[in-house]
């Protein structure tokens, strides 16, 4: 077991991290011409195309260095929002396309993806089917050598700015797991319109929205995969943003730790630094711990995926930990910085932007119910549903 990495991605990290410290500052409110300018900056340096291949533009980085980008970004780049919108699009949307895509599609999209020229965003949520991935109203009907596609999506990270949508349809409304296609579809296309940007409690430097697509008329060469196999390349986004995507957040939370024991070092009270009491220094000690665990966790998921191991077990169980110690370390973080840890700062926006990550990606409560599956549980009422 060996738990360092090698020298050229330490180099990598390092540059990552005096890249985004140097480029990509936030402003003080979301301003979609900035973002597109740290987009732009990003895409030069790499970043949003690490994990596609050399011969499209990429940097053909396998999931583990993909995972040490990633945490480096979230250690350097305080806007969190932003690094989310990067990693969203490139493990999301533009990922599934260099495992899917045909020839012609991976010429076509991916060097303008993995330069920065482009954003994409993937369009799978429903306001009426979120974990229910199955039950998508959005539909997609062949019309001669095409699709007419007509159905609403929400909670679409990067919509606002994106140049082509990654959609998810049902063209098999009997098909179950395989009723449901994927297509990609250009920003333009008549018919397809993108709401307001949500103003959000955190991950504010993502713009997200809602997407709707009103009979948008989609040539067949623009269907990704097989016609039947959305749920395949759904499957394949997932399993790259539930691993590299929330490696952000561990970077996240080391960049607050470290902040959080500079300060109960300094802040006195009685007479002593804080950090002194023991019930502030124990705190600490267990916001290590849980850091520590989530990002074993994480990484061990990251090898597995990287040498090509099919497990279901391992980045359900690293979501599920990283996301639940991003939102306990920022509560913890907050009350050791006492009323300074409302006001806006590292503290509470680590909570803000750790919010949603029990949710996104497929809810926590969702990751036990797959690791159960696994182990077997459950398998009875399974059993005696199907036979009512």
């Amino acid at each position: 077991m060996d738990f360092d990495f090698s020298a050229e991605t330490e180099e990598m990290r390092d540059m990552v991290t005096r890249f985004a410290r140097r480029e990509l500052a936030a402003p003080a409110a979301f301003d979609a011409g900035d973002f597109r300018r740290r987009w732009s900056r990003a895409g030069r340096q790499g970043l949003v195309g690490s994990s596609l291949p050399v011969a499209y533009g990429g940097s053909g980085l396998d999931a583990l260095t993909c995972a040490a980008m990633m945490e480096a970004l979230g250690l350097s780049c305080t806007d969190v929002g932003f690094a989310f919108s990067v990693a969203a699009h490139l493990f999301a949307a533009a990922t599934p396309i260099a495992e899917f895509g045909t020839e012609e599609q991976k010429k076509h999209w991916l060097p303008a993806l993995g330069s920065g020229e482009q954003i994409a965003a993937h369009c799978i949520t429903e306001p009426d089917a979120g974990s229910d991935a199955l039950s998508l109203r959005t539909r997609a009907v062949r019309e001669g050598s095409a699709y007419r596609i007509t159905g609403a999506k929400c909670f679409t990270t990067n919509s606002p700015v994106a140049d082509v949508f990654v959609v998810q349809a049902v063209t098999d409304p009997d098909g179950g797991f395989f009723g449901l296609s994927t297509f990609l579809v250009e920003a333009g296309t008549p018919g397809l319109t993108v709401g307001r940007r949500y103003d959000k409690a955190g991950l504010r430097g993502s713009p997200m929205a809602d997407v709707h697509l009103e009979g948008c008329l989609v040539p067949d060469t623009h269907l990704l995969g097989a016609e039947g196999s959305g749920a395949a390349v759904f499957s394949c986004s997932m399993k790259w943003e539930r691993i590299c995507l929330f490696a952000i957040y561990l970077g996240a939370m080391k960049r607050v730790i470290d902040s959080t024991v500079a300060h109960v070092r300094d802040r006195e009270q009685f007479g002593m630094p804080v950090g002194g009491f023991q019930a502030v220094s124990h705190r600490v000690v267990d916001m290590m711990a849980r850091h520590e665990s989530a990002r074993l966790l994480l990484y061990k998921a990251a090898k597995g995926l990287a040498d090509g191991v099919e497990d279901e077990v391992a980045p359900a169980l690293a979501k599920i930990a990283v996301s639940e110690a991003a939102v306990q370390i920022g509560l913890d973080a907050i009350q050791l910085r006492g009323a300074s840890g409302v006001l806006d700062g590292e503290a509470e926006s680590l909570l803000r932007d750790a919010l949603p990550a029990r949710i996104f990606s497929g809810t926590n409560e969702i990751q036990k119910n797959n690791v159960a599956r696994v182990l077997g549980l459950g398998t009875r009422r399974r059993a005696a549903v199907r036979s009512r």
